[in-house]
């Protein structure tokens, strides 16, 4: 299904720098009133398509970012978790995209299915042992790596097949990604064990164990600078930066405000990208070659905006969860 884009502009607002980002929502064609949970989304840079799992709704919206009619890829199985209080809806809720396939990991059936990334076509589909939280495709093997916290793993499919080539495990709960292709590394946390973890593409092994020192809610959100090896980490209220290169220390740090989950880098710009939810800001800072962040500006978003998606153009999509409230895509476009 094919709907017209619905844009609503909110606001002006970036303090810190000389430029002005223009904040606005982006309404979403999905039916009914509630709100909707997302939790992972995706720019894919070959196609400039902003893909949107909006988990409660059974939904995948897919953005044309320049301009093209929104979509839809209905018909994803929902269910309620938790008890009481803490009951939810979930669905699909993660994605990642390479070598013209997007892959979709879906909560309530434990699956990640492939799609053509242009026609949205679905293709094979996988089930897993246990609930799919983030995926990233490895272009140097050909693999998607999917991390699955509830029972303490990593599963590495084919991104072919999408068979199940490998089940890694280990004593804490996988949280963020991030791939860096020319060390040949796979980086996640361990959320409960305040740990950062450098993996092998190749063997499995774990190459390297470092402490980025998050605190009691951990580290969540990973990207990879793969021509400097800087390891951008999000804490729950700012962002460091590792040396992933050599001994995994501590280069700098830059605060953002409380509610970051996810995070994400724009390598040919070297800047940072922080949405804090609790805080509705985002902030920007770019990283030099020693790996010290400096602010560029804090952008005021809306409460609940969390998990960026930049574009090759600098413009930045934010998800949310349901319980912010909000329906609509929050979108951050630089100055021209």
């Amino acid at each position: 299904m094919i709907l017209p884009s619905l844009l609503l502009l909110v606001s002006l607002a970036l303090v810190g720098a000389d430029a002005r980002y223009t904040v606005r929502m982006l309404a979403l064609p999905v039916e009914g009133t509630s709100p909707i949970s997302m939790d992972y989304i995706a720019f894919d840079p070959a196609t400039r398509f902003v893909w949107v799992p909006a988990g409660n709704t059974g939904t995948v919206i897919v953005i044309d970012t320049a301009g093209g009619p929104i979509k839809q890829i209905p018909g994803f199985p929902t269910a309620e978790m938790g008890t009481g209080e803490h009951k939810r809806v979930v669905g699909p809720s993660s994605v990642t995209a390479g070598a013209g396939s997007v892959y979709v990991g879906n909560r309530a059936d434990s699956t990640v299915c492939a799609f053509d990334a242009r026609t949205l076509a679905r293709g094979s589909c996988r089930h897993l042992d246990s609930m799919p939280d983030g995926l990233a495709y490895v272009a140097t093997t050909k693999e998607v790596w999917v991390t699955t916290p509830r029972d303490r793993s990593l599963v590495v499919l084919d991104a072919v097949t999408t068979a199940v080539k490998a089940k890694l495990t280990f004593d804490g709960d996988p949280e963020g990604f991030a791939v860096d292709a020319r060390r040949g590394r796979f980086h996640t946390n361990l959320e409960d064990k305040d740990r950062t973890l450098a993996i092998d593409l190749e063997t499995h092994k774990t190459v390297a164990t470092w402490e980025p020192k998050c605190g009691e809610g951990g580290p969540h959100g990973l990207r990879v600078d793969s021509e400097t090896g800087h390891l951008f980490v999000a804490c729950s209220a700012r962002a460091e930066v590792l040396d992933a290169a050599h001994d995994g220390a501590i280069l700098s740090s830059i605060e953002t405000g409380d509610g970051v989950d996810d995070l994400d880098y724009a390598q040919a710009t070297h800047l940072l990208y922080v949405a804090a939810a609790k805080a509705g800001t985002l902030t920007i800072a770019r990283d030099d070659s020693k790996g010290k962040l400096s602010l560029v500006g804090t952008v005021a978003t809306v409460v609940g905006a969390r998990n960026p998606a930049v574009t090759d153009k600098g413009v930045v999509y934010l998800a949310h969860s349901a319980s912010s409230g909000l329906r609509d895509l929050v979108v951050a476009t630089p100055p021209p």
